[in-house]
Protein backbone atom coordinates (compact mmCIF):
# COMPACT_ATOMS: atom_id res chain seq x y z
CA UNK A 1 0.00 0.00 0.00
CA UNK A 2 3.02 2.45 0.76
CA UNK A 3 4.21 2.23 -2.63
CA UNK A 4 1.17 1.36 -4.89
CA UNK A 5 -1.01 3.94 -2.95
CA UNK A 6 -4.08 1.52 -3.56
CA UNK A 7 -5.15 -0.93 -1.46
CA UNK A 8 -6.60 -3.52 -4.79
CA UNK A 9 -3.41 -3.04 -6.34
CA UNK A 10 -1.36 -3.96 -3.45
CA UNK A 11 -3.56 -7.17 -2.18
CA UNK A 12 -3.64 -8.49 -6.50
CA UNK A 13 0.01 -7.98 -6.21
CA UNK A 14 0.93 -9.76 -2.64
CA UNK A 15 -1.59 -12.22 -4.72
CA UNK A 16 0.58 -12.88 -7.06
CA UNK A 17 3.72 -12.51 -5.36
CA UNK A 18 1.86 -15.70 -3.05
CA UNK A 19 1.19 -17.31 -6.31
CA UNK A 20 4.91 -17.22 -7.28
CA UNK A 21 5.98 -18.29 -4.19
CA UNK A 22 3.77 -21.69 -4.28
CA UNK A 23 4.66 -22.11 -7.77
CA UNK A 24 8.71 -22.32 -6.45
CA UNK A 25 8.15 -23.55 -3.35
CA UNK A 26 9.51 -27.18 -4.48
CA UNK A 27 12.72 -25.28 -5.85
CA UNK A 28 13.13 -23.78 -2.58
CA UNK A 29 15.49 -24.47 0.15
CA UNK A 30 14.10 -25.33 3.18
CA UNK A 31 16.33 -23.63 5.15
CA UNK A 32 15.43 -20.34 3.36
CA UNK A 33 13.73 -16.88 4.71
CA UNK A 34 10.51 -16.87 3.28
CA UNK A 35 9.47 -14.21 5.28
CA UNK A 36 12.78 -12.34 3.55
CA UNK A 37 11.90 -13.83 0.33
CA UNK A 38 8.34 -12.14 0.52
CA UNK A 39 9.38 -8.71 1.54
CA UNK A 40 11.90 -8.63 -1.61
CA UNK A 41 9.24 -9.77 -4.05
CA UNK A 42 6.38 -7.91 -3.09
CA UNK A 43 9.18 -4.50 -2.78
CA UNK A 44 10.27 -5.40 -6.70
CA UNK A 45 6.85 -6.05 -7.89
CA UNK A 46 5.82 -2.43 -6.56
CA UNK A 47 8.48 -0.87 -8.20
CA UNK A 48 7.56 -2.97 -11.84
CA UNK A 49 4.61 -2.07 -10.93
CA UNK A 50 5.00 1.73 -10.68
CA UNK A 51 7.44 1.89 -13.72
CA UNK A 52 4.75 0.01 -15.93
CA UNK A 53 2.25 2.71 -14.44
CA UNK A 54 4.88 5.56 -15.86
CA UNK A 55 5.09 4.16 -19.08
CA UNK A 56 1.27 4.15 -19.49
CA UNK A 57 1.00 7.57 -18.27
CA UNK A 58 3.24 8.65 -20.80
CA UNK A 59 1.40 6.80 -23.56
CA UNK A 60 -1.43 8.33 -22.30
CA UNK A 61 0.25 11.70 -22.56
CA UNK A 62 1.29 11.27 -26.17
CA UNK A 63 -2.10 9.54 -26.85
CA UNK A 64 -4.23 13.01 -26.11
CA UNK A 65 -1.29 15.43 -27.55
CA UNK A 66 -1.44 13.51 -30.68
CA UNK A 67 -5.53 13.69 -29.99
CA UNK A 68 -5.39 17.62 -29.84
CA UNK A 69 -3.14 18.22 -32.69
CA UNK A 70 -5.30 16.49 -35.15
CA UNK A 71 -8.63 17.93 -33.74
CA UNK A 72 -6.45 20.85 -33.83
CA UNK A 73 -5.76 20.52 -37.81
CA UNK A 74 -9.45 19.32 -38.38
CA UNK A 75 -10.20 22.56 -37.17
CA UNK A 76 -8.27 24.30 -38.81
CA UNK A 77 -9.15 22.84 -42.23
CA UNK A 78 -12.14 23.10 -41.26
CA UNK A 79 -11.88 26.90 -40.88
CA UNK A 80 -9.82 27.46 -43.89
CA UNK A 81 -12.34 26.17 -45.87
CA UNK A 82 -15.10 28.21 -44.42
CA UNK A 83 -12.94 31.32 -44.89
CA UNK A 84 -13.12 30.15 -49.15
CA UNK A 85 -16.38 29.35 -48.91
CA UNK A 86 -16.79 33.14 -47.35
CA UNK A 87 -14.35 35.06 -49.66
CA UNK A 88 -16.24 33.27 -52.64
CA UNK A 89 -19.46 34.51 -51.32
CA UNK A 90 -18.69 38.01 -51.53
CA UNK A 91 -19.82 39.89 -54.34
CA UNK A 92 -17.32 40.09 -57.58
CA UNK A 93 -15.96 43.33 -57.01
CA UNK A 94 -16.01 43.49 -52.67
CA UNK A 95 -13.93 39.71 -53.25
CA UNK A 96 -11.21 41.44 -55.24
CA UNK A 97 -10.38 44.51 -53.19
CA UNK A 98 -10.60 42.06 -50.27
CA UNK A 99 -7.95 39.91 -51.75
CA UNK A 100 -5.98 42.78 -52.83
CA UNK A 101 -5.96 44.08 -49.29
CA UNK A 102 -5.19 40.70 -47.26
CA UNK A 103 -3.84 38.21 -49.97
CA UNK A 104 -1.83 40.89 -51.87
CA UNK A 105 -1.18 43.17 -49.17
CA UNK A 106 -1.79 46.34 -51.33
CA UNK A 107 -2.86 49.84 -50.04
CA UNK A 108 -6.15 51.06 -50.26
CA UNK A 109 -5.09 53.89 -52.91
CA UNK A 110 -3.19 50.81 -54.72
CA UNK A 111 -6.13 49.01 -54.98
CA UNK A 112 -7.84 51.87 -56.24
CA UNK A 113 -5.22 52.61 -58.93
CA UNK A 114 -5.37 49.22 -60.07
CA UNK A 115 -9.25 48.79 -60.06
CA UNK A 116 -9.60 52.95 -61.39
CA UNK A 117 -11.94 53.48 -58.49
CA UNK A 118 -11.57 55.99 -55.83
CA UNK A 119 -10.00 55.13 -51.89
CA UNK A 120 -13.84 55.66 -50.61
CA UNK A 121 -15.03 53.18 -52.97
CA UNK A 122 -11.88 50.89 -51.66
CA UNK A 123 -13.31 51.62 -48.30
CA UNK A 124 -16.52 50.85 -48.67
CA UNK A 125 -16.50 47.48 -50.56
CA UNK A 126 -13.92 46.26 -47.57
CA UNK A 127 -16.32 47.36 -44.53
CA UNK A 128 -19.14 45.46 -46.78
CA UNK A 129 -16.20 42.56 -47.22
CA UNK A 130 -15.28 42.95 -43.59
CA UNK A 131 -19.28 42.41 -42.30
CA UNK A 132 -20.01 39.82 -44.35
CA UNK A 133 -17.24 37.69 -43.43
CA UNK A 134 -17.98 38.48 -39.69
CA UNK A 135 -21.49 37.33 -39.90
CA UNK A 136 -20.66 34.65 -42.28
CA UNK A 137 -18.11 32.80 -39.56
CA UNK A 138 -19.50 34.12 -36.43
CA UNK A 139 -20.00 30.35 -35.58
CA UNK A 140 -16.23 29.82 -35.60
CA UNK A 141 -14.99 32.31 -33.34
CA UNK A 142 -14.19 30.52 -30.52
CA UNK A 143 -12.15 28.16 -33.01
CA UNK A 144 -10.32 31.38 -34.23
CA UNK A 145 -10.15 32.43 -30.62
CA UNK A 146 -8.89 29.46 -30.08
CA UNK A 147 -6.20 29.50 -32.63
CA UNK A 148 -5.07 32.99 -32.07
CA UNK A 149 -4.12 32.32 -28.43
CA UNK A 150 -2.33 29.13 -28.60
Amino acid sequence: MKYLGDMDDSKNLVHEVYIALWEKYAEMEAESNFKSYLYTAVRNRCLNAIRDRKKVVELDVVDKEKQVQETDALEVNELAAEIDFAINSLPEKCRMVFEMSRKEELKYAEIAEKMNISVKTVEAQMSKALKMMREHLVDFLSVLIFLLFN
